[in-house]
Parts: structure tokens; C-alpha cells; sequence
């Protein structure tokens, strides 16, 4: 456990120098004006809410004389929309946005809280209604509530109609000459200039930027570091389903040849490979890293101290579970309210379909590990034969075929009770519950080979 928290700890801080090394840039001469673009042309989450923020964080150190977002967005996460468009509000360098051709839901939100809106030909901005995740109904009152807030005061703060705003989320709400109940507002483009939510029509960036007087500048596009790409790359689905492989494949081969450690650190690394990235954007909270630990400590405590396979292993699958699953979705604790049924479906058989393989392929190459000529330099895999003269017997052959029961769990070393005497005792493998009958299968060494027999 104590591998794996400092592992964790490591490869945070090792993105993070990583991320900083390769993010920084030469700041562009004082008599060059820099114009900072990047895209939000995907769902608004988790991921796009670290990249907005990534990008203004370096917009600010590059000393951006105008930021640019090149949108077409059709929406996402409420919570996540929030945090950007208070980035936007807060921030000390004009921000304009692009809309290419749709800024719906939170990208309406998020295109308000701008300096300025231009739109492309074709575009349209609006239909900011809640939905759930799920089913794409509208979201209880108490979500709407919060939306026509947060449009009605973001409007205010930029100098819009905040009750058109609020309008682009409530259908019960009727502006005069605009729209009428039972419809949400989406202007086009020329509905959007005529009511103060664009500023123009626009073909390019480069237009954008001639319309604020701006010359003698360079445009700078924002592309993800090499860090970026590598918790990137981290989080496709493929790459998260081998390395819960890895997890619980590790823990299984460390359980049946403990001391040796490889398959431990394996498994830890695989762990920290899996939670960072998705920490790192904001998926995974402290929550699912502590409902993973959990369930990991429950299954320790079943396997080396309780006896049986009962409510603590049960409990410890179910949360290991959890925690790998509940770390690929964007739940507010345990709300999915807004986790799209694509999402929650992709998630779930990622893990589902990770434990499953990790189980056949634990079965099946299990019994031919000792061949492999890599594993026999860390154990000893050769079979020492009587006839060379490599085994001697502690016991009398009296002992051979002798019934008893498990004294101890044997994992698969432990004890036996036999004729009221204890001897130390091994299984082939498998491992026994105490108070299994057993029987003696070889006397060879200076510990009893047995087997369960069956009821």
C-alpha cells in the first residue's frame, strides 16, 4: 500500500516538471502583438475544463495581447461550464469568441462570459436547457434554476440582455418580439447581432483581429504538451483496460509467490498509470483513489486473515470495481445525473471486460509460467528428481495416504492435524481453508504434500 501512495505521489509531480518543462516559450518581442487561439471543439468536461485552463495559464505567461477561442460545441457538463466561464469573467486579457458554427448549452454560456461573440456563417448560439446524461430530458428544476442563474448574472457581468439569456434556458419564459412560451431561444447569426450576442459575421481568425485594430501581431495556436499527450494517450479506453489487467494480474501472481515483489510493483505502477491522468483532468477525485484502497484492503484482510471467501471479499471486489469505473466518468460523488449513457456504458465494459480477460488469462497461464525461461531466473522452476539423488523424506512412508484436516489456511503452505499431531504442510497449489479434510500425498522433504479431499 505505502508502493503505491508514493508512487502516486512520484508520477504526479514527474507530470507536473514535464508539463513545465515543455510549456514554457519564448515570450514574443514588446513590439509584437501575440494573439492566443485555441479550439473547444469537443464535449465541455472535465478535460477540455484542465485544457481551457492549461491554455490561459500560458496565454498569461506568453503576456497574450487577445485570446480567441475557436468554438463549436454543442455542450457538456454544467459544473465544468461553470469553471470556464469564471476563467473567462476573471481574466485580465480580452477574450473573443469564434463560434464555428455552434455554441449550444454550456458553449452558449461559455461564448457570454466573452468580451465579444463574432459568429461564422451559418452559426448558431443558444438552447442552453439542462439535460440529463442519460436520457436527454431536461434535468429536474432545481438544475434549471442553477443554469438561468448563471446565464441571467454571466449576461450582466458582459454587458448582455440577461433576460434573453435566461431565455436560451427557459421555455416558460416570453421576451417580446423575440420568442414566445414553449420555445428556448437559439438566434442565428443575424438574430444574434440584432439582439447584442455577436458583434459581427466573420469568415476567419485573422478577420476577428482587424475588426479590434490590432497590428503588427503573430498568432500563437495552442497545442497540449508533451505531458498532455501522454496522460492522453493514458486515457484511451484500450490503454485503461491493460492496465487493470495488469492490476489484478499482479496481485494474484504476488499472492501466490509472495517475497517475490515484481508482480506487487507491477501492479502498483499500473494503479498510478491509471489513476494520475485521470486525477490530473479532474475524472478521478480523492473518492474513487479512496474506495480503490478500500476495496484492496478488504480483500487483504479475506485472503490473509479471515478464512473463506465471504462478505469482506465480496465487498473488496465490489469496491475495487467501483473505484477503476467510477474514475473514468465525470460523477459528482455518486451523481450521474450528466454522465451520458455512452460514457457510463464505455467505462463499464472497459472494466468489466479487463477483469474478465485478466481472469482467463490468470487460468490459463498460470500452469506454464514455471516454463517460461525469464521466470526461472527469479524462482526455482526445476524439478529436482528423487533419482538424482536431490530429495530425501523426513517422514516414514506410514504417513503417505494418512487423512487429517487443515490446522491453519494453507496459502498453499500452513499446517495439519493429523493422529493429534500438528506438521507443517503444503497443497499443490490451491489454496485450503482450515478445517478442510485433507490427505497426504508425499512425504518427500521435510514438509507433508496434501490435497483436499472432497466431500
Amino acid at each position: 500500500m505505502k508502493l503505491v501512495i508514493n508512487l502516486l505521489f512520484f508520477t504526479a509531480a514527474f507530470f507536473s516538471m514535464v508539463h513545465l518543462s515543455f510549456g514554457q516559450n519564448e515570450e514574443q518581442p514588446d513590439s509584437v502583438k501575440l494573439v492566443y487561439v485555441f479550439d473547444m471543439k469537443s464535449d465541455i468536461d472535465p478535460r477540455m475544463n484542465r485544457k481551457v485552463t492549461l491554455a490561459l495559464e500560458d496565454a498569461k505567461e506568453k503576456k497574450a495581447a487577445m485570446i480567441i477561442v475557436h468554438m463549436d460545441t454543442y455542450g457538456g457538463a454544467v459544473n465544468d461550464a461553470d469553471d470556464i466561464r469564471t476563467l473567462f469573467l476573471e481574466s485580465e486579457i480580452p477574450i473573443h469568441s469564434f463560434i464555428d458554427k455552434d455554441a449550444a448549452s454550456a458553449g452558449a454560456l461559455i461564448s457570454i462570459a466573452c468580451d465579444s461573440i463574432y459568429m461564422a456563417r451559418g452559426g448558431s448560439i443558444g438552447a442552453a436547457t439542462v439535460v440529463m446524461g442519460g436520457t436527454g430530458e431536461a434535468a429536474p428544476d432545481k438544475y434549471q434554476s442553477y443554469m438561468r442563474s448563471m446565464m441571467r448574472s454571466t449576461a450582466e457581468a458582459t454587458g448582455r440582455d440577461p433576460q434573453i439569456a435566461e431565455a436560451m434556458v427557459d421555455e416558460d419564459l416570453e421576451v417580446e418580439g423575440i420568442s414566445n412560451a414553449g420555445e428556448v431561444i437559439t438566434f442565428s447569426v443575424s438574430e444574434a447581432i440584432a439582439n447584442g450576442f455577436c458583434e459581427a459575421e466573420v469568415a476567419s481568425i485573422d478577420e476577428i483581429i482587424e475588426r479590434n485594430g490590432l497590428e503588427n501581431y503573430e498568432v500563437y495556436r495552442y497545442e497540449p504538451s508533451v505531458a498532455e499527450d501522454i496522460i492522453s494517450f493514458f486515457l484511451n479506453p484500450a490503454v485503461s483496460g491493460f492496465l487493470i489487467l495488469v492490476i489484478f494480474a499482479g496481485i494474484y501472481f504476488e499472492i501466490q509467490t509472495p517475497g517475490i515483489g515484481f508482480p506487487l510493483a507491477a501492479s502498483g505502477i499500473a494503479v498510478v498509470l491509471y489513476f494520475i491522468p485521470y486525477y490530473l483532468t479532474g475524472l478521478a477525485s480523492n473518492l474513487e483513489l479512496v474506495i480503490f484502497i478500500v476495496g484492496i484492503t478488504l480483500l487483504a484482510v479475506e485472503v490473509f486473515v479471515i478464512p473463506g471467501f465471504g462478505v469482506f471479499g465480496i465487498l473488496g471486489i465490489i469496491c475495487v470495481l467501483a473505484g477503476l469505473t467510477m474514475g473514468m466518468l465525470p460523477n459528482d460523488l455518486f451523481d450521474f445525473t450528466f454522465v451520458s449513457s455512452g460514457k457510463l456504458f464505455t467505462a463499464l465494459l472497459t472494466v468489466i471486460l479487463s477483469v474478465i480477460v485478466s481472469t482467463v488469462l490468470i487460468f490459463s497461464l498460470t500452469p506454464k509460467v514455471n516454463q517460461w525461461k525469464s521466470f526461472s531466473k527469479i524462482s526455482l522452476a526445476d524439478t529436482h528428481q528423487k533419482s538424482e539423488g536431490y530429495t530425501s523424506s523426513f517422514y516414514s512412508n506410514e504417513m503417505l495416504g494418512k487423512q487429517g484436516v487443515s490446522h491453519t489456511r494453507l496459502m498453499p503452505s500452513g499446517k495439519v492435524l493429523i493422529d493429534d499431531e500438528i506438521y507443517d504442510a503444503y497443497s499443490r497449489g490451491e489454496f485450503i481453508d482450515r478445517g478442510e479434510t485433507v490427505q497426504v500425498i508425499s512425504t518427500e522433504g521435510t514438509s507433508l504434500r496434501v490435497k483436499k479431499v472432497q466431500a
